[in-house]
């Protein structure tokens, strides 16, 4: 075990994530990694001339569960003579309130506190248990998400915060078995976090499931292989960005939130690419691949039929001459078709531009077969791939939707002159969006990766408008 503590410190100094005279907050939540990188840096502690505390932050989401991991780790710091700096908060509230996901709304209640402690306790540094394992795995869900290189940099070893001091990584190249080896050695105990087992959420499913398929039927060291391509893709990362910088000031007028054709077309595909998107972070706008190619297709093709796009969060983008303009929502003419409505989930509003009436509703397996995806007006999605608040609003020039069963998201306007759709229902033709996604369509199947794999599902059910009122 002293391999895994020279292993460890080697990655420390080779990543600069520590200096003599750091003060080192060790954030310990009661599992085996974070206890794990607890008890090695008290071995370290004196090699790399750090001052230790442990910080905990109680998520409240297991009631009694949470509070006695508070209090092991309470425990191991007053064992170890180290200053315990405890915090906690409403997880489910925040993730309700914010339209988050549970793991999503945690994170941001735990990094919300840890600059708070950064800020007021003297510390300068974060350390946190990411392991090689929590690599891989965030590397294989933001590829299955459709991340770019960006996407697949991984877990950074340092991040900084916005009080000045960083959060830092030293476990990124140890996994997780070798962690729990080296407790089991010291004969140290550890608390095991049940919801770590619940399938319902997508990086349990692939820890216990994929992961492990992988490793028999492709490659038995796929976890290192893809904790090999965040290392890659960092290091990408920050040549790329060396080049957005000096693009972007002759490509992009932020005053004018525009960018210019002539310009932008003048440069390879994939720095196009990225100063599109740097465009858009500019403005807060995050953007996916399919909004950039739409913007490219605007700004750098003169046959594009479309002279606009739809972005994220309600922007606009208009082609100007030799510029496209990043229009925002409060400047946008209002259309006398449009319309946008909130739909809760579960919940329901009516449409009456539309004629009908849209209903949310959470069921579980046995109260529809959801393995059909259009079945008389009913369709199914994974709770977990939705917000809890939907936008229902009329399709708009750029908008695109990709029906299940085929190849491609393609333009809403080309899947209405298909089905020969027309006049004042085309106009108004109603469509759902979570988040910055179009997930339904009124008379489309819907997309096959939001399909629910067991469990609960969320229903989107259509009805007359008309016979809704007369109920």
């Amino acid at each position: 075990m002293l391999d895994l503590a020279q292993s460890v410190l080697r990655y420390i100094r080779k990543q600069k994530l520590v200096h003599a005279g750091d003060r080192v907050g060790v954030a310990v939540s009661g599992g085996a990694d974070s206890v794990a990188l607890l008890r090695l840096l008290l071995d370290l502690r004196a090699e790399l001339g750090i001052v230790l505390s442990v910080v905990h932050f109680n998520h409240k989401l297991r009631v009694a569960d949470s509070d006695r991991d508070e209090r092991f780790v309470r425990q191991l710091a007053e064992q170890h003579d180290l200053e315990f700096f405890g915090g906690d908060g409403d997880v489910r509230q925040t993730a309700d309130k914010s339209h988050l996901g549970v793991e999503a709304a945690a994170r941001q209640l735990r990094y919300v506190y840890f600059s708070e402690i950064l800020a007021s306790r003297g510390l300068n540094r974060i350390a946190t248990g990411h392991t090689l394992d929590d690599q891989a795995e965030t590397v294989l869900l933001r590829l299955a998400r459709g991340a770019g290189i960006q996407g697949l940099a991984g877990i950074y070893p340092a991040l900084p915060l916005t009080a000045g001091g960083w959060v830092v990584r030293p476990l990124l190249t140890t996994r997780r078995q070798e962690l729990e080896g080296y407790l089991n050695s010291l004969g140290q105990a550890w608390r095991e976090d049940k919801s770590n087992r619940d399938l319902r959420f997508a990086r349990n499913r692939l820890r216990h499931g994929i992961l492990p398929r992988l490793e028999r039927n492709l490659n038995p060291s796929v976890r290192e292989a893809l904790a090999a391509t965040a290392e890659i893709a960092r290091a990408e990362e920050i040549y790329w960005r060396e080049q957005v910088d000096a693009a972007l000031p002759r490509a992009w007028d932020a005053g004018a939130r525009k960018l210019i054709a002539s310009v932008l077309g003048g440069y390879p595909l994939a720095l196009r690419r990225r100063i599109v998107r740097a465009a858009g972070e500019s403005l807060g706008v995050r953007l996916d691949f399919g909004h950039v190619a739409q913007i490219l297709e605007v700004a750098c093709d003169p046959s594009s039929c479309d002279a606009k796009a739809a972005l994220p969060h309600n922007w606009l983008l208009t082609r100007e001459k030799d510029a496209v303009r990043f229009v925002p929502p409060e400047a946008r003419s209002a259309d006398k078709h449009g319309y946008s409505y909130v739909l809760r989930v579960p919940g329901a509003v009516e449409l009456p531009e539309a004629g009908i009436s849209l209903e949310a509703a959470l069921v579980s397996d046995n109260q529809a077969s959801y393995n059909s995806q259009h079945l008389c007006g009913e369709h199914f999605f994974a709770p977990e791939l939705l917000a809890k608040e939907l936008q229902v609003r009329n399709w708009r020039a750029g908008d695109r939707f990709w029906p299940s069963q085929t190849k491609a998201p393609k333009k809403i306007k080309e899947l209405l002159q298909e089905r020969h759709i027309s006049g004042e229902a085309r106009v108004s033709w109603p469509l759902i969006v979570s988040g910055d996604e179009i997930i339904w369509l009124r008379g489309f199947p819907a997309p096959a990766h939001l399909r629910p794999r067991g469990g609960h599902a969320v229903m989107i059910r259509e009805s007359t408008y008309e016979r809704e009122r007369e109920r």
